[in-house]
């Protein structure tokens, strides 16, 4: 494996001898462009960033060419209110819609529930050239997104799962960086899992040096993340780094898809969305960019 980069790309890797695998990723320059595109206070950048983290590292473990990771949390009575981000072939983006008011009403460490309030995690697996479309809805709970999905990973998958997430950096430039690792006793396409054990003597180790992984490590820019792995790793079990992924942000957004998903509405409904100048102005709540369609041109 040569020349991954230290930042910017997620490496997939695989602990043979004791029946684990892993994903670990650090995003810097990505992830700055992804948050450009919406002026968020710190508190909402930084829960941005830990999901497109972790949507990167879950959107990794997808085989298929062409399939997507969707990673969302609807709430109630929460300052945030919605929280979408997706992974295609590498390609990350994501946004968040919060209240300013409740915002500015929390202290300076909010609570993942403060934060929320009531919400759910909707994890979407869409892998159309072999299984098809599958998600996995669990209550947001814990004292971190992290730990939200790794419990769903048990809960759902019945995966016995460790993730860890760590954010870094200044003001202007942030990285953050993550490691996810799993015991798959039966191998990636085995049965149902019902029987995976907290307890197993192979997880128990593995999770165990996983945990001894540091923020520092995951977010140190200069690092390569090969060294990661070995350190945690190497000196008791047989670590293969089996490949790697450079990210990008990447917002699907255009003009075609826009035009098509417009002209499914009615007619007295498209009327309606035209302005004073006779245009329709979609904004993309991904990227910000704002679409101009103009109304006569959807008449045909």
């Amino acid at each position: 494996m040569n020349d991954i980069r230290p930042t910017d790309n997620i490496i997939s890797f695989a602990i043979p001898t004791r029946n684990c695998r892993g994903r670990v990723v650090r995003l810097g320059p990505a992830l700055d462009q992804i948050l450009a595109s919406h002026a968020y206070p710190p508190m909402i950048r930084d829960v941005l960033a830990e999901a497109v983290c972790l949507t990167a590292m879950l959107g990794a473990l997808l085989k298929d060419e062409g399939a997507q990771l969707t990673m969302q949390a609807q709430t109630e009575a929460g300052v945030i209110n919605l929280l979408a981000c997706d992974y295609k072939d590498g390609a990350l983006r994501g946004y968040i819609d919060f209240d300013r008011e409740r915002l500015a009403a929390q202290p300076v460490e909010p609570s993942l529930m403060a934060l929320f309030g009531k919400g759910y995690l909707a994890i979407t697996f869409d892998q159309p050239a072999t299984r098809g479309r599958n998600q996995g809805i669990v209550p947001l709970e814990g004292a971190s997104l992290a730990e939200a999905v790794q419990n769903y990973f048990f809960q759902s998958e019945q995966i016995p799962t460790l993730i860890r997430v760590a954010i870094g950096g200044s003001d202007d430039r942030i990285s953050v960086g993550g490691l996810l690792v799993q015991h798959l006793p039966e191998g990636e396409e085995g049965r149902e899992r019902l029987h995976a054990q907290m307890d197993h003597p192979e997880w128990e180790h593995v999770e165990i040096m996983a945990g001894t992984v540091t923020p520092a490590e995951l977010t140190d820019t200069q690092l390569p993340l090969e060294d990661i792995l070995w350190r945690l790793f190497s000196e008791s079990d047989e670590v293969r780094v089996l490949d790697g992924k450079a990210c990008v942000k990447g917002c699907r957004c255009n003009e075609d898809h826009i035009r098509d998903v417009i002209a499914r509405f009615p007619k007295e409904d498209k009327e309606d969305m035209v302005d004073d100048e006779g245009n329709i102005a979609i904004n993309c709540a991904f990227c910000s960019k704002i679409f101009l369609i103009t109304g006569a041109s959807l008449n045909n």
